[in-house]
């Protein structure tokens, strides 16, 4: 499996190295491009594609030959989901919140700025507090989190 994997690196080594290549020396407009250039690339594409289509085989192989592992599976019954949705919600509702505060702030900081720009550092920290909702909504969560 590893030469597969060699094979798909020096493929796309080479397909790199014909891009640097002419992005140094790049073909005029009126000159047609070298023979080996389609072959090459076409190669190196052909190469890259059954490269990946031989790993995924092979690697599909490999995993379910693997015998079981043994570990153990934490069960999260109804009320820890819950717990979990009910943690999440600060975050949902101040994401939204801040999305709802953040838009009109924004259209009046960019009517502001356009008729004076210096007022665009005092704009920001309009902005920034309207972001600030949901990085309170964050903490909140991560707090509860911390608690279940």
């Amino acid at each position: 499996m590893y030469w597969l994997l060699a094979l798909m690196t020096f493929s796309l080594l080479g397909i790199i190295a014909i891009g640097f290549y002419f992005e140094i020396r790049p073909l005029s407009k009126g000159v047609d491009s070298p023979r080996w250039l389609k072959s090459t690339v076409a190669i190196n594409l052909f190469t890259f594609i059954l490269a990946q289509i031989g790993l995924l085989f092979l690697g599909i192989q490999e995993v379910m030959a693997e015998p079981a592992t043994t570990e153990v599976v934490r069960e999260i019954s109804i009320g820890m989901g819950l717990a979990m949705i009910g943690a999440g919600i600060p975050t949902a509702l101040a994401t939204i919140g801040a999305g709802i505060a953040v838009g009109p702030v924004g259209a009046a900081s960019l009517a502001v700025i356009a008729e004076k720009p210096e007022m665009f550092g005092r704009t920001l920290v309009y902005l920034g507090l309207a972001e600030g909702i949901a990085i309170y909504g964050l903490v909140v969560t991560i707090l509860m989190l911390g608690k279940l």
